[in-house]
């Protein structure tokens, strides 16, 4: 499909780092849920085309991820219990400095807990070997075939490539680098380049740190093809592995991994070094109820900028009006919860008012609310999931025969239903 690759990119560079929330995972019942909902709307969607720009593309993905970031929030919100008064039974950890270190409860619920402290010097490397720059469009390889030998972990592999007449530097590093990432051996391989345009192949461990008897993660050697080995310099070591170095409650640790347990209570997340104490603990009820609330609001509010980024682009209020439509109609009574709406259709918490009416005698009807709101949003989300196309401009070519309708379970494949016009 044309412009498809360009639509991908787009995702992997805006979105790619946010994946893997552990909310993300499935029960087979629920992907089981999701395929049959695909397949009812390419049942009942119409054929029709739209055309071949590169910001449909954007907008379809940014509808599905800001979607996915709706259900997480209310995955979050739901994870005690359906109920969000569930959230007030519910721990919740937090760090004094999150942006260096994160935390999670893991612990049982009824567990009794303390807080400590935490002091990062460094964190937990991996080890990184990086080759030699090298001139893209010359050729520094004779035609034939070629190995070296990888020892990883108390394993030992063999990498095999050929070098084909003509080819250049550029095309057998891009080689090396798939064969590596695609051998699933615990490493990961990129090209680099310098300000000169030539390209070097680094290859980095996937695991961090060193045990006491490991001087190294990986090696890469060669006999048989010495000399292509130092030709790419792959065996060349630029960063040696290292553990985290910190302290808990004042006693050193050391540790291979930058994330890891505490008392089998906190999971801790090393993102940089501290400067100073973190203190680790539990949130208190309200707090962790607030931040859950400001998360499926803030989930919300990025729907919103997509519907008016689309609105302003193509005039098309579709999504905008679907959306704010949920707040609109809830406007009096999200209010009593503490939650205004601004002119643009912004959701915002006062977390004060919140506080107060769920330490009242009219909690019930606060979380009633809340629930209310959950719900809506949940909803919309998963409409705007299954088929995001539903919000693009786009020319119906031909309807369905009521009654008689099929499955067309290829359809997905790119955009739910979708032709895409090359005469534009």
């Amino acid at each position: 499909m044309s412009r498809i690759d360009t639509a991908y990119n787009y995702f992997m560079t805006t979105y790619g780092d946010s994946i893997g929330s552990r909310y993300e995972s499935h029960k087979k019942s629920e992907l089981r849920d999701t395929y049959n909902r695909i397949v009812k709307t390419n049942k009942d969607s119409p054929l029709y085309k739209i055309k071949d720009t590169e910001d449909m593309g954007q907008f379809a993905i940014d509808i599905k991820e800001h979607a996915n970031n709706m259900a997480l929030s209310v995955s979050n919100l739901s994870s005690a219990g359906e109920d969000i008064a569930s959230v007030l039974d519910k721990r919740v950890a937090s760090s004094t400095n999150p942006d260096t270190i994160e935390t999670m409860y893991v612990g049982d619920e009824n567990s009794d807990v303390d807080d400590f402290t935490i002091e990062v010097y460094s964190l937990a490397k991996p080890q990184i070997n990086t080759g030699n720059f090298m001139e893209p469009n010359e050729q520094s390889f004779r035609p034939g075939s070629y190995s070296f030998d990888l020892d990883i972990r108390n394993h030992s592999y063999e990498f095999q490539f050929n070098v084909n007449a003509g080819e250049d530097n550029l095309r057998v590093q891009n080689k090396i680098v798939r064969l590596i990432n695609t051998s699933d051996v615990g490493l990961s391989a990129q090209l680099i380049e310098d300000r000169n345009g030539s390209n070097a192949i680094q290859i980095a461990s996937k695991s961090t740190g060193i045990s006491d008897d490991e001087t190294t993660l990986f090696n890469i050697s060669s006999t048989i093809s010495r000399r292509e080995l130092d030709i790419l310099g792959i065996d060349r070591i630029t960063q040696q592995p290292s553990n985290s170095d910190f302290k808990l409650n004042g006693v050193e640790h050391q540790s291979l991994s930058n994330t890891f347990t505490v008392n089998k209570a906190y999971e801790l997340v090393l993102k940089a070094p501290t400067h100073g104490e973190v203190t680790v603990g539990l949130k208190n009820d309200t707090e962790a109820l607030s931040d859950g609330v400001n998360q499926l609001l803030d989930s919300y509010n990025g729907m919103i900028d997509i519907g008016l980024k689309y609105t302003g682009a193509h005039q098309n209020r579709t999504l905008f009006n679907e959306i704010s439509s949920i707040a609109k109609g809830m406007s009096g009574s999200l209010a009593f919860a503490g939650i205004t709406m601004d002119g643009f259709g912004h959701l915002s918490l006062d977390g004060q008012r919140l506080s107060e009416v769920i330490n009242s005698s009219d909690k019930a009807q606060a979380f009633s609310i809340l629930n209310e709101l959950k719900i809506a949003i949940r909803a919309a989300a998963s409409k705007a999931s299954i088929n995001p196309m539903a919000y693009v401009d786009k020319a119906i070519v031909e309807y369905k025969n009521p009654g008689k309708t099929l499955s067309a379970p290829y359809a997905t494949s790119a955009y739910s239903g979708m032709m895409v016009d090359y005469s534009q």
